[in-house]
């Protein structure tokens, strides 16, 4: 990996100078509504970096700036002229699933040719195709592939992201996944948040029997989840033909009980209430909401649980998108991230993402950014810390070969990502 350093050091001390234009959203919480397209925008902007925190970001021309900038040369801090490009906020991808084994190409033409997912779901395939795999995978094959993985999110801007478990479905194989992300984000610069997604199908061994298996999981995997410290998150796939409303409220209870946080995937093939459920919970998140109903959807505006919104899976799937214009509008808080997986969505592309977020989704450039930084960093509880450039925060940190943050969506699906830092150290240059 270009650049790699060690997860757990302090960062680094850094001036950048000649930015063409610093774009971020403000905020140690998500923004909703409007609030999502107030970028601040500052040209011939710089940064003052002190290890690893923002201390200053404005107007090059700012007593303040050329202060901080004498006192840091002075003391030898490096500086890095951006050359008039576009500075943003690292990429934050809050639902991801990049820790498996196997990949699944028969089935994306399969549907390609008009197989309905949960019909691949029924004959055997999909979700359970993975766990087979993944339970055969030992620790250091998930250790490399999940590095390659890590490597190519790096190079799209990626300074965050979030690993969902969940093809393992058994004790041993969902706390190797677990141990995995555990060792993948100590010596990578990227952030990894874990989430524990036990209930992501019904196992082959409880298949008649889905309660019998929440049993198993409430009584046996998340305790020993818990005692090892392997994850913040539990989740859980609410949807019909897999775990109905009353099973999947009573796991989140179960989780919430031992000191997860909730998440929930909900809405995604049918409007089975999944979103309804996340705001009656107060979850941080509900994801997918593809046929989420409004009723439910103004609930978690009023709960304060932020709306995850996948395009490249909806892309993929050949569904319609989530309707984040909607949700906007009646105040939701709207994240953006990839679902990367080896099934729906064999996808990281970020550039891709804010295609289809602006052509097909009818969002601004701003809120696209807004909901892919700050609102990701909030959807894994990371807002007060990350996902915004200003005082205070980490400078996570991107370099974009292009003038202005608007060419994310107009140089259509391309990757502008030059420079990364990390803590304000430079951790990706692309040559």
């Amino acid at each position: 990996m270009d650049g790699r350093q060690d997860g757990q050091q302090s960062g680094g001390s850094l001036i950048l100078t000649n930015i063409g234009e610093l774009a971020t959203p403000l905020g140690r919480s998500a923004r909703t509504g409007a609030q999502m397209r107030r970028l601040l925008r500052i040209k011939n902007a710089g940064v003052v970096i002190d290890k690893g925190i923002i201390s200053f970001c404005g107007e090059m021309t700012d007593t303040d700036f050329r202060h901080g900038l004498a006192e840091a040369k002075a003391a030898g801090t490096p500086v890095l002229d951006a050359q008039g490009m576009a500075c943003v906020p690292g990429f934050i991808d809050c639902h991801t699933h990049f820790i498996f084994a196997g990949t699944r190409e028969d089935e994306f033409f399969w549907r390609a040719n008009g197989l309905p997912y949960m019909e691949i779901h029924r004959r055997g395939g999909g979700i359970l195709r993975t766990v087979e795999a993944t339970r055969q995978a030992s620790q250091h094959e998930l250790f490399e592939l999940g590095s390659r993985r890590l490597a190519s999110m790096l190079s799209q801007g990626i300074t965050t992201v979030e690993s969902k478990s969940g093809y393992g479905l058994d004790l041993d194989t969902e706390l190797r996944i677990l141990e995995t992300a555990k060792t993948l984000r100590a010596i990578t610069p990227i952030d990894i948040v874990s989430t524990y997604l036990g209930p992501h199908a019904v196992p082959p061994e409880f298949l008649r029997d889905p309660d019998g298996y929440l049993d198993f999981v409430i009584d046996t995997v998340l305790p020993a989840i818990r005692s090892k410290n392997l994850a913040q998150f539990a989740d859980i796939f609410c949807e019909d033909g897999v775990f109905d409303l009353e099973q999947s409220r009573r796991y989140l209870l179960a989780a919430r009980e031992l000191g997860f946080h909730l998440k929930l995937h909900a809405d995604e093939i049918a409007p089975f209430g999944g979103a309804g459920l996340a705001a009656d919970l107060r979850a941080t998140s509900a994801d997918h909401l593809l046929k989420a109903a409004d009723t439910d959807l103004l609930a978690m505006a009023r709960s304060g649980t932020i709306a995850v919104c996948l395009p490249l899976t909806a892309f993929t799937l050949r569904e319609p998108y989530a309707r984040a214009r909607f949700m906007i509008d009646n105040g939701l808080a709207v994240a953006l991230a990839s679902d990367f997986n080896p099934g729906s969505c064999y996808s990281q592309s970020v550039p891709l993402l804010f295609a289809l977020a602006v052509l097909y989704m009818s969002l601004t450039i701003d809120e696209a950014l807004t909901g892919l930084t700050l609102n990701a960093a909030a959807a894994l509880g990371l807002a007060q810390s990350t996902g915004s450039i200003e005082a205070g925060k980490k400078a996570d940190m991107l370099l974009l070969d292009a003038p202005s943050c608007d060419f994310l969506a107009y140089n259509v699906a391309t990757n502008l990502v030059k420079t990364v830092l990390k803590a304000g150290t430079v951790v990706y240059t692309r040559t």
